[in-house]
């Protein structure tokens, strides 16, 4: 049977409970994983100072990390699927945890960045991974809410991470930033330890036998369709510091406050991803991406109105955070056989994503200013929006 398949080792009146306890240690151990990667954005600056070295070249560290994610996450989580849950993600906690410590404690741009590759592997097989057991542990009725509580973690670590970096950057140095995941990730280690339950090793599936799902086309085009949502989501989010800053006009000492807000409030939207994702995921993806574009184009709207701009935010920030778990459990409930795998490429496609985002807000803004980005973004998110609607059509038609 696939490895995706795995089976409790708990008595049948202990499973929820432990379940439940370790799809929260899974949240906080999301959070401090995925802020690893985050992170850095807010610590350029001090970083480049005292490595010598230009921001440009800091931020390939960035760069790099996202890359390593995208094409290295699917191949290992495929050959890695047959360990057993609770060892992975103890190893994976330990891997950070060095990782972290090395990078403190880097002399220069190379050590720095063999700390950056070394995480930037692991992380994918934990997305992948965690998706699939916080669904096995909670079951199939439950199974989208335990997917959405892990991503409480990640989404908090991807809203927050950049402007947490930039005040742990100014408190404590980023070396300091690094050695607080260090024991942040020792720590979680610990906590997983002795909270998860055991969980059977599957069978050992070849790579090329996992990759079967690249076949079937509603898998393939779920896919193509978190490629496409991302891409909207980061070409605004991106640039979301420089629109507040130069249409807003948000004095710079406050756009780390304005920023926290904006992941804070978007939390409910992780909550509501979760809540509505498993009925009928392409629908509430269709839905969440309109409400995207619409707080996109009200940010700018209402830009010069700080009330009005904070309302905007927040339906932005809502739609946004509701997309990560809808996205993740939208596409793995497309390859049921290969849940991992399937996680994992979604992973690899929110990176890519991300990067096409980047990249396109980048080219608005020079083809026109920053308040393009929020147009551009907003008309990917429609797109995304009348996509996932054609997807429901076409399946329902099969």
């Amino acid at each position: 049977m696939p490895s995706s398949s795995t089976t409790i080792l708990l008595r049948p009146d202990g499973v929820a409970q432990a379940g439940t306890v370790s799809t929260y240690i899974l949240a906080i151990a999301a959070f401090v994983i995925v802020t690893t990667e985050f992170l850095m954005v807010g610590l350029l600056p001090s970083l480049a100072r005292d490595l010598s070295i230009s921001v440009a070249r800091a931020g390939q560290l960035v760069t790099l990390f996202a890359v390593i994610v995208m094409l290295f996450g699917p191949p290992l989580t495929a050959w890695l699927a047959h360990i057993e849950r609770k060892r992975m993600f103890m190893a994976v906690l330990v891997i950070f945890a060095v990782s972290n410590a090395v990078a403190a404690l880097a002399p220069n741009f190379w050590v720095l960045a063999i700390a950056r590759i070394v995480p930037a592997l692991a992380l994918p097989v934990f997305w992948g991974t965690a998706s699939e057991t916080a669904a096995q542990l909670a079951g199939p009725e439950r199974a989208g809410k335990a997917v959405s509580t892990v991503y409480l973690g990640i989404s908090a670590a991807m809203l927050l991470g950049i402007p947490l970096g930039t005040v742990a950057g100014d408190a404590v140095g980023w070396r300091g930033a690094f050695w607080a995941l260090a024991i942040m990730s020792a720590l979680t280690a610990v906590l997983l330890q002795f909270s998860m339950p055991a969980l059977a090793a599957g069978k050992r599936i070849g790579f090329a036998q996992q990759a079967r799902i690249l076949r079937e086309p509603t898998f393939v085009a779920n896919v193509l369709l978190s490629v496409a949502v991302f891409t909207a989501m980061f070409t605004g989010y991106t640039y979301l510091a420089a629109l507040l800053e130069k249409v807003a006009l948000v004095p710079s000492a406050d756009l780390g406050w304005w920023l926290m807000g904006f992941g804070a409030v978007g939390l409910l939207g992780n909550w509501l991803g979760g809540l509505w994702a498993d009925r009928k995921p392409l629908a509430t993806t269709a839905m969440f991406s309109a409400v995207l574009a619409i707080g996109m184009l009200a940010t700018l709207l209402l830009a010069a109105q700080h009330i009005g701009l904070a309302v905007a935010l927040g339906v932005w920030g809502i739609a946004n955070t509701a997309l990560y778990p809808i996205c993740q459990i939208r596409v793995m409930k497309s390859a049921p056989q290969a849940q991992a795998l399937a996680g994992t490429i979604n992973v690899s496609a929110a990176n890519g994503g991300i990067a096409l985002g980047a990249m396109l807000g980048g080219a608005s803004i020079g083809w026109w200013d920053v308040a393009s980005v929020a147009v551009v973004g907003a008309t990917v998110a429609a797109f995304a929006a009348v996509a996932a609607a054609g997807i429901g059509r076409w399946l329902s038609v099969r």
